[in-house]
């Protein structure tokens, strides 16, 4: 049991003593009064969880970085790579078949333009300009 526990413990069985103490026409009082600690207790995780999760929000915010998707998982990317490759087998003879040679390249083009497109997509900052920080050099204006 962790220190919140055990003062929690020893909060009940202080209401339990005070109970055999003062008989039970105190029931309610002492059960309400429990009550109450056990409420704010819990309002204070709950204020705590909620503030860390705002910190951490900001966090993403403040760091430009966009928040994760279920959809940009791992086994997304790997699993296009297997179906990729796998649909390449039939793609690759129907395209050296019909165009022979020109026809394998073209086939082949847009099997890596597909890949190439989706690890665009899920990377961040693999494609585009890298900004280069002010004062870095001759050539500015």
């Amino acid at each position: 049991m962790d220190g919140r526990g055990a003062d929690l413990k020893k909060e009940l069985d202080a209401t339990l003593g005070a109970r055999r103490e003062l008989g039970e026409e105190y029931d309610s009082a002492l059960v309400e009064s429990f009550l109450e600690k056990v409420d704010r207790r819990i309002d204070s995780a709950v204020d705590r969880r909620l503030r860390r999760q705002l910190a951490e929000q900001q966090m993403v915010v403040a760091r430009g970085a966009r928040s994760p998707r279920a959809a940009d998982s791992w086994g997304e990317r790997f699993g296009f790579g297997i179906v990729s490759l796998v649909l390449a087998i039939p793609l690759s003879a129907i395209g050296g078949r019909v165009g022979d040679l020109p026809g394998l390249l073209i086939t082949w083009v847009g099997i890596v333009g597909v890949n190439w497109v989706q690890a665009a997509r899920t990377t961040p900052g693999l494609v585009g300009r890298r900004h280069r920080p002010s004062g870095d050099g001759d050539w500015e204006d």
